[in-house]
């Protein structure tokens, strides 16, 4: 079965439409494979398959082969090239410069947007129907051997596909495999609200949740240097503490992000720019970046983004979490 070849598979889930699924998703996996792990996200938001445009692979096809699907690959295992970080001193900028070269774990998609004709096509199908595309996509899709996550992207509320998927998933993983869910919600009582029906439905299923991450929690201007809490925040710490789980981290809206998937354009930040405690309006010297140009891997520009500190830290813990609990486990 090509799900016997992934060490750990992690489900990204939520109560609520619009809380950025699909964008936590998409950085839990480019931090992953920056922190040298071999990654595969699966997309099984059948009527809604938006990773392959945050990746920026969406006019690329999978590939049929002997026994299933080869996965759309976004990039390779390789070393990104030296990123120039200024070191600030005692809180003040500094002309001194530390070196960085990432060796980066291969990372590839796989989602219901490559197969259909066209990204504007409607997906109108009834139950059934989905439940079979998801347990296809289980069973058919051949994922790179010893892949160390599989993230999954999932629709929001706990329908059809989710059932689906965690039947089969409870049926052919080892608890082991099943490392948990990532539970997504953003700061407002209106997303709380749902999102608790979520943390429940983990519970009621037996799917540990990893912990909660609270998106959209601030808005980082692109020109004042302040990152304003528009939407409130803490909302998702509060219901954390609430359900007894870990709360991950709160991630701020940041426009340079939408920038850089929508085209590709590496960030940039007024020097004084201050995103959950940290100073980041720092100089990134590569080679592309004083022209701002949209070449190069989606990865390395992703290293100069101001969110990519968060999630290296939520990733690190949660990479903690899953390996302690995993201790002393040989697969059959």
């Amino acid at each position: 079965m090509p799900l016997d070849n992934i060490r750990n598979i992690v489900l990204v889930l939520s109560g609520k439409g619009g809380v950025g699924k699909s964008s936590i998703t998409t950085q839990l996996a480019l931090t992953l494979s920056l922190q040298g792990h071999s990654v595969g996200v699966l997309d099984i938001d059948l009527t809604g398959p938006s990773i392959p445009r945050f990746f920026g692979i969406e006019e690329l096809k999978v590939r049929q082969a002997p026994g299933g699907w080869i996965p759309v690959p976004v990039h390779n295992a390789q070393v990104l090239p030296t990123l120039l970080t200024a070191l600030p001193s005692n809180g003040t900028p500094s002309t001194s410069f530390i070196t960085t070269e990432t060796p980066v774990g291969p990372l590839s998609c796989m989602s219901l947007g490559f197969i259909l004709p066209s990204r504007s096509d409607a997906v109108i199908w009834r139950g059934p129907k989905k439940t079979a595309m998801v347990r296809q996509f289980l069973s058919d899709v051949l994922w790179p051997a010893d892949l160390d996550f599989l993230l999954i992207d999932t629709p929001p509320g706990t329908s059809d596909e989710h059932i689906s998927l965690l039947e089969n998933l409870l049926k052919t993983c080892t608890p082991s495999q099943l490392a948990g869910a990532v539970v997504v919600t953003t700061p407002q009582a209106i997303s709380i609200s749902d999102v608790k029906k979520e943390l429940n439905f983990c519970k009621k299923v037996g799917i540990r949740v990893l912990g909660v991450v609270e998106n959209m929690a601030g808005f980082v201007c692109p020109s004042c240097m302040e990152c304003t809490n528009v939407f409130s925040k803490g909302g998702g710490e509060v219901m954390a503490r609430e359900f007894e789980v870990p709360f991950l981290g709160s991630v701020p809206i940041d426009p340079a992000f939408v920038m850089l998937i929508e085209e590709g354009t590496r960030p940039v930040y007024p020097e004084g720019t201050v995103i959950d405690g940290k100073d980041v309006g720092r100089v990134h010297g590569v080679k592309d970046h004083a022209e701002g140009r949209s070449t190069g891997l989606l990865a390395d520009k992703y290293r100069s983004c101001s969110l990519y500190p968060i999630f290296n830290g939520i990733v690190a813990g949660l990479v903690v979490d899953i390996t302690s609990r995993n201790v002393g486990y040989t697969r059959d």
